[in-house]
């Protein structure tokens, strides 16, 4: 049985937000309206809070963005650091045309390699932020390091892949915590305020008693699987294995954990519980010579403590039918959490178990407030109030409940949550002590191929 979580909006917003659960409604503007009138001193002796960007893919640089979209806040973008240089030119390219003087981040705050995080969050005064946005295996090496600079970070979704990774972040998240220190993860749907609502309005019973959820993410790879013929030439298989961090479990959890987090994290919000055990299959189709660590389909069965089930299908394949979202059933009706994307959610509860546009009970005022910036918008306003706020534990949570359903699939075996907390297989084992000189965490086998999920072979994923 999962130790008791406090899932609930409002015991979530005691933790996290400066808002009394009363104020659940309240626009973004009304809440960096009242940030507004609360002291806003820096702890360095300034309003000016610098922020360094670890990690500069697509999703640091979307956050650096939203982050320097947060109306009054007086933020600087003053480092970045990235195993490549191109992926730093090529973001502080684009943050600067969008942003001008509020990236100040000239060559020599440029950090490249795999310990270059350090020597950006050396660039910040205690009160500054970290954002960490590289792949999830270098998480909790990244976040102790801010923590221990007495630095506010963000944390970038998953936060942990496993026990071992999970354990490690809700210990740094006390000592966050200890240190008065501000933690915003990236999963964003939980600022939404549709599903605020529907939260709300489930919990009221407006849907019955919630008895069943389903979910899909169902499309085409989002980047090449095909390892082969491995590294370019001149490239370390460290970078390689980081650079296709979906390919691999150590760097990212697999697709099932990076992309799936978001869903499970959802549905375990709404049921206000996380699931106590994860039945799963999953299967490698039309493979060829790609030899990353994902299944190309996934069917997982979530059972919670009082028999409520949670299924989802993942597929990342080509040419097929294509559906993304998650819902419920309630015994009065059923209800959409949210349907073709992650924003706008469309939030709705229907009045039967018929999903019509004719059959409508509530749904979500449109068009939605962008929850990537309403995310930022919570953390500044409790950075400026000096208010707790600290998401790390339940993103940790969230990102082990995602991995139980991974796992599951990849073993072939019933998986439970307390069994994966204490799970001793450390996919990040060695992580936090690599230098550009390492060997990559995972190794080809003889037949030069990488090791791969085999379910019913391994005690653990794919080893063991």
């Amino acid at each position: 049985m999962p130790a008791a979580v406090p899932l609930s909006i409002g015991n979530a917003t005691t933790r996290r937000d400066f808002l009394s659960t009363t104020s659940r409604a309240a626009t973004a503007t009304s809440l960096v309206a009242l940030a507004g009138t609360m002291p806003a001193v820096h702890a360095a002796g300034s309003d000016e809070i610098r922020f360094a960007l670890i990690g500069c893919g697509g999703r640091g640089g979307g956050a650096a963005a939203d982050a320097l979209s947060v109306p009054g806040a007086n933020l600087r973008l003053v480092a970045m650091a990235d195993l490549f240089l191109e992926s730093i030119n090529s973001r502080r390219r684009g943050l600067g045309e969008q942003f001008k003087e509020r990236v100040d981040v000239p060559d020599e705050r440029c950090f490249v390699g795999i310990n270059a995080y350090k020597a950006a969050i050396d660039c910040l005064r205690p009160g500054d932020i970290a954002i960490c946005a590289t792949p999830v295996g270098f998480r909790a090496a990244h976040f102790a390091y801010a923590v221990e600079k007495g630095v506010h970070t963000f944390l970038e979704k998953p936060v942990s892949i496993d026990g071992p990774s999970t354990r490690r972040i809700i210990e740094l998240a006390a000592k966050a915590e200890a240190k008065n220190l501000k933690v915003g993860v990236g999963l964003m749907c939980r600022h939404s305020e549709a599903r605020r609502e529907l939260y709300h309005r489930l919990q009221s019973g407006e849907a019955g008693e919630l008895i069943a959820f389903h979910g899909y993410r169902e499309h085409g790879p989002v980047q090449p699987m095909d390892l082969y013929p491995g590294p370019p030439e001149g490239m370390r298989d460290l970078y390689w294995q980081a650079k296709r961090f979906h390919s691999f479990l150590w760097a990212s959890g697999g697709v099932f954990s990076d992309f799936y987090v978001h869903h499970v994290d959802e549905v375990c919000w709404m049921k206000n519980a996380w699931p106590v055990k994860a039945e799963a299959t999953g299967g490698r189709h039309f493979r060829g010579r790609l030899d990353d660590q994902n299944f190309d389909s996934y069917g997982v069965e979530y059972t919670f403590a009082d028999g409520t089930k949670f299924f989802y299908s993942g597929r990342t394949m080509k040419d097929c039918e294509q559906k993304f979202g998650v819902f419920g059933q309630g015994s009065k009706g059923a209800f959409t959490i949210s349907g073709s994307g992650h924003a706008p959610a469309k939030s709705t509860i229907y009045k039967n178990q018929q999903m019509a546009k004719d059959n409508i009970l509530w749904t979500a005022e449109q068009p939605e407030n962008n929850p990537y910036r309403l995310e930022w918008e919570h953390l500044m306003a409790a950075i400026h109030s000096d208010a707790k706020y600290n998401e790390a534990v339940r993103g940790a949570e969230a990102s082990l409940v995602t991995a139980m359903g991974r796992i599951a699939a990849h073993t072939g075996r019933t998986v439970t949550f307390e069994e994966i907390m204490n799970c001793p297989d450390d996919l990040t084992a060695g992580v936090a002590d690599l230098t550009d000189d390492s060997p990559a965490p995972l190794q080809r086998g003889a037949d030069g191929l990488y090791p791969v999920p085999m379910p019913g072979r391994y005690k653990f994923e794919f080893r063991g």
